[in-house]
């Protein structure tokens, strides 16, 4: 019963998706494919894969003891915080403080998680805004 109501819940997020994707306003200068299309890329693959859910449930779901469950949701806290400490802390260090968590969740050890948390943080940075251009959130050391 919990498969069937997740896969409708899914759905149901799915369709949110193609609601915000289509109150996305085009400029008359975009690309041939738009704002839109990776939002509806995304809600079609979640509603496929909600409907899968609810028509072939698992017989017997296993679900996560309560400990795994809380370290489920400490890390979408993470990641909420994440989003919120971007404009005030810059890409580089909340993206840093994030990677370096999950990483240490996943089971890395203290100095593996400092260098995944850094290397991860740099690694994105110097993709996304040094070499492709792309504007990230500037932090308090201006970068």
């Amino acid at each position: 019963m919990s498969d069937r109501i997740f896969g409708v819940f899914g759905i149901i997020l799915a369709a949110g998706y193609v609601f915000a994707a289509l109150a996305i306003e085009e400029s008359f200068l975009s690309d041939a494919v738009g704002p839109k299309a990776f939002p509806l890329i995304i809600a079609a693959i979640l509603a496929l894969s909600g409907a899968v859910i609810a028509l072939r449930p698992d017989p017997e779901p296993h679900w996560p003891a309560l400990a795994r469950l809380a370290e489920v949701a400490a890390a979408v806290v993470v990641l909420i915080l994440y989003a919120e400490m971007l404009p005030v802390a810059g890409f580089v260090i909340a993206t840093a403080f994030a990677a370096a968590y999950l990483a240490w969740r996943l089971g890395s050890g203290p100095l593996e998680t400092a260098a995944v948390g850094a290397g991860t943080s740099i690694g994105i940075y110097v993709t996304f805004h040094l070499i492709l251009g792309l504007s990230l959130a500037k932090g308090p050391l201006g970068f």
